[in-house]
């Protein structure tokens, strides 16, 4: 049982990182950001990280209200 909630909180942290990321790509962040070629991978780079601490925020609070849901149903029913 612990080996498939390692898989379901790895495929669920790279799929709500996923979801941050296509999610902030339709935001008009780079206007706060200095213009320049020379500028373009830091600020990829903070979409990235941003990305990351997004996603996984939400990842854990959708595990959160998962795993308590199951814990939960496993303690009506014992």
């Amino acid at each position: 049982m612990y080996g498939i909630d390692v898989l379901v909180r790895i495929f669920c942290h790279f799929a709500f990182i996923y979801l941050a990321f296509w999610g902030l790509q339709s935001t008009r962040l780079d206007l706060l950001f200095k213009k320049g070629e020379q500028y373009y991978k830091q600020v990829r780079t903070v979409f990235v990280l941003l990305a990351i601490v997004i996603g996984y925020n939400a990842s854990n609070f959708f595990m959160e209200v998962m795993f308590l849901t199951r814990d939960l149903i496993q303690s009506a029913f014992n």
